[in-house]
């Protein structure tokens, strides 16, 4: 794997958000070169203690200094003048009532805010956690009975959702030199993700198992694959592949049930091995449902990062560096 690119390096990112949608956003510029500095209330992200895994897997490589931004605030207000980037994830309003406004900041300061609902009149002091989003955001209408598998309110319309705006917030500095202050509403980004959908489907829930060639199949051994064979000349194939070229011409007939059904009746006749070395070659977009630590054996994505720090690990530090007392 070729060396990752380090775009912000000399980047400083000041975080003081809390559990995960901040910690995947951090790790993520963290990723791409920024040095990041997680200021933790003195007993710690509550992410040590609900998901203690989770916190180490996203705080690696990061710097933790502890400070109570009430009874410190000159502490945090000097990390927070030092920074490139500056990452809260409190309501509208909170830091300002704490005493640390975006707007007495250096002006080369990007002021990034992760919120729930952004400044929207009706939600924007309303709690909320990921699958509340998806919720308001209109997510869920296909699959209300479900939970989804991974929280897409904090991951991808959150976490990235800031990573993308911080990066052209930066793009943006350097060439004015004015910093700014950006605004994030996981409820309205993960809005954003079905929004193109209002005007309706070309074929009911097309992609959300409505169609019988976009699907899960459990195979012999109790695993399961993916079916997502939604061009015609890819559900031929597999049809053939299949031993029956009769499904091939039915893709998308009306009774989607009745042809999901035959189709799960095939694929529960061999394992999930014997189907994948069938399909190997071939361009019928079929694949496993693996498991996660299958999928990172198979694609390694980055080097192993090194250990997360311990609380606090890096509080004197930074004091020295700013000419504080303890």
């Amino acid at each position: 794997m070729a060396e990752a690119a380090q775009p912000l390096e000399g980047v400083l990112v000041v975080d003081l958000t809390r559990l995960l949608p901040g910690a995947f956003a951090a790790r993520e510029l963290r990723r791409l070169g920024a040095r990041v500095v997680h200021v933790e209330p003195p007993e710690g992200d509550p992410l040590r203690a609900v998901a203690p895994a989770w916190d180490r897997a996203l705080r690696a490589g990061i710097e933790s200094v502890t400070c109570d931004l009430r009874a410190d605030l000159p502490f945090a207000r000097a990390l927070c003048e030092r920074a490139d980037v500056v990452l809260e994830g409190f309501r509208p309003g909170v830091v300002e009532a704490l005493g640390l406004d975006p707007s007495e900041l250096p002006r080369s300061v990007v002021w990034c805010s992760l919120t729930g609902f952004g400044e929207h009149e009706r939600h924007r002091s309303r709690a909320g956690h990921d699958l509340n989003y998806l919720g308001w955001a209109g997510v869920l209408e296909d699959t209300p009975a479900t939970v989804p598998p991974l929280p897409v309110a904090d991951l991808a319309a959150g976490a990235l959702g800031v990573v993308a705006e911080v990066l052209a917030a930066l793009l943006r500095r350097a060439a004015t030199g004015r910093g700014g202050r950006l605004m994030v509403s996981m409820t309205h980004r993960s809005h954003a993700l079905v929004d193109y959908r209002l005007r309706g489907d070309p074929r009911p829930r097309l992609l959300t198992g409505g169609a019988a060639c976009y699907r899960t199949y459990e195979t012999a051994d109790g695993r399961h694959l993916t079916v997502a064979a939604l061009e015609p000349r890819f559900f031929l194939r597999l049809c053939e592949l299949l031993g029956r070229p009769d499904l091939g011409g039915r893709q998308y007939e009306e009774d989607q049930e009745r042809l999901a059904a035959e189709l799960a009746g095939v694929f529960a006749s061999r394992s999930l091995e014997a189907w994948l070395a069938l399909f190997e070659s071939e361009d019928v977009c079929v694949s496993p449902v693996a498991t996660r630590a299958e999928a990172h054996a198979d694609l390694a994505p980055w080097p192993e990062p090194p250990e997360a720090p311990a609380l606090g690990a890096d509080t004197a530090w930074w004091r020295a560096e700013l000419g504080l007392s303890r």
